[in-house]
């Protein structure tokens, strides 16, 4: 995001739609095409500290197929998919209906290996802002924690 924009512009922004009404202080709408430009990200981006991976092509049961396809297996996968829900990806799972997927938070309840966070209010509020998104994924990673916690004293790991 440009670096005049910030949490606190989307916060307003955020509360505003949920409330139905219309801010005075700021536009009705901009554009959320970069990633946010704090001090650290920028830091991270000149020191090659972030990668850039592209879409895998899908997913198999232990984890991903790349595009040239190969197949790489992961205990959890992050999807990071912005600020408008995309499903297509997740439709041989048959989960979805009406282009959600039913959550308790933001665990996936037909498919226990899965985690949703940023698709929309359904998985936390404003979880698709910057604003909501801290909390969502904090909550998301006690989730998994526990998951994998539970999972492993089921399995006497």
């Amino acid at each position: 995001m440009p670096e005049e924009i910030d949490g606190r512009y989307l916060f307003i922004q955020a509360t505003d739609r949920y409330l139905k009404r219309e801010s005075q202080k700021y536009p009705k709408e901009i554009s959320l095409r970069n990633i946010v430009q704090v001090k650290s990200v920028k830091e991270g981006i000149r020191n090659g500290v972030y990668k850039d991976y592209r879409p895998f092509k899908e997913f198999y049961e232990h984890g991903v197929i790349w595009s040239d396809n190969s197949k790489e297996a992961f205990d959890v996968v992050l999807w990071c998919t912005g600020f408008r829900p995309n499903l297509k990806h997740l439709q041989k799972l048959g989960i979805t209906k009406d282009n959600t997927i039913k959550t308790q938070n933001t665990h996936a309840i037909k498919e226990p290996r899965l985690w949703l966070v940023g698709y929309g209010n359904w998985t936390g509020f404003a979880s698709a802002t910057i604003y909501g998104i801290g909390k969502t994924a904090k909550q998301t990673v006690e989730e998994i924690a526990i998951y994998f916690h539970n999972k492993s004293t089921q399995n006497g790991v």
